[in-house]
């Protein structure tokens, strides 16, 4: 006769199926896709963006000051539809790092002119491998002239919602 500590239990594990696939409704709407895939892309860019010491409003300022020589706050706020007063902290936080430079208008004094620095030129080299490299690992199933086909439709579609992707030729 077998005592208590002798016998030894047989758990039986019971495999529930999961179910690891989302509804064919989802899958079929390309707007569930858009959604998905671009929360995943912009949560991972928040996070490398931050890593490399820079949010995703500052690099979006140091890009568009990339493209000119100087813009006013009002022009950078509209220009990334940022709210004008968030976008105060923002180039709060880039003029002390010495990415950017604000200085009063010389025609307006309510007005501040805001200009990339060469350590801003610097940090927006960085921060451009950085987004490169997140598009490449995100786009890495599809061949170069889907990729293509696929940036022409987004900004067709970006385009219609939002007249400031269309770009002058």
């Amino acid at each position: 006769m077998s005592t208590p500590a002798q016998i030894t239990p047989q758990i039986t594990q019971v495999e529930t199926p999961l179910k690891t696939c989302l509804p064919q409704e989802l899958v079929s709407s390309t707007a569930f896709l858009l959604a998905r895939v671009g929360m995943a892309i912009k949560m991972r860019l928040m996070d490398e963006l931050g890593q490399a010491g820079c949010g995703g409003y500052g690099y979006g300022v140091l890009a568009m000051l990339g493209e000119g020589a100087q813009e006013t706050q009002a022009a950078i706020a509209d220009g990334l539809g940022v709210d004008r007063s968030q976008l105060v902290g923002v180039l709060d936080t880039l003029e002390m790092d010495g990415l950017v430079e604000r200085k009063r208008d010389a025609h307006d004094r309510r007005r501040h002119a805001v200009s990339i620095t060469a350590e801003g030129k610097r940090q927006l080299v960085k921060l451009r491998s950085t987004v490169r490299e997140l598009e490449e690992s995100f786009l890495e199933p599809l061949d170069e002239k889907t990729r293509k086909v696929l940036h022409e439709a987004l900004l067709r579609v970006a385009s219609n919602l939002d007249p400031r992707y269309i770009r002058p030729e």
